[in-house]
């Protein structure tokens, strides 16, 4: 289990970077949007979609990070170890599983 978690923790980390600069790529388009006195229509469709997106991308992430803790604790019961393909391959399943379930949740909201 330990291994595994020693595994997750790069991941982690490189995915909260992708968000930081994501963030500060973000804010610059924002600021260079209301330097150059772009019209209110663009602004308020750029608001609006990416509160949309915000949304979304809690509700995906939620559903993923939910399914791999309950990969986790499966592991932790089966008593696999990072030698075990089993575990890996439940982690992936774990995922994928939770991407189909947020794929499905937007389907019937649209």
């Amino acid at each position: 289990m330990d291994d595994i978690l020693s595994l997750m923790i790069p991941i982690v980390g490189f995915i909260c970077l992708v968000a930081i600069v994501r963030a500060v790529v973000d804010g610059r388009l924002r600021r260079r949007l209301a330097e150059t006195h772009a019209s209110e229509e663009l602004v308020r469709a750029i608001t609006e979609a990416d509160e949309a997106n915000r949304k979304q991308g809690a509700q995906k992430w939620g559903l993923v990070l939910i399914m791999l803790g309950v990969a986790l604790a499966l592991i932790d019961v089966f008593e696999l170890g990072s030698q075990d393909p089993g575990a890996y391959g439940l982690l992936l399943a774990a995922s994928g599983l939770g991407l189909l379930l947020h794929h499905l949740l937007q389907r019937r909201e649209n």
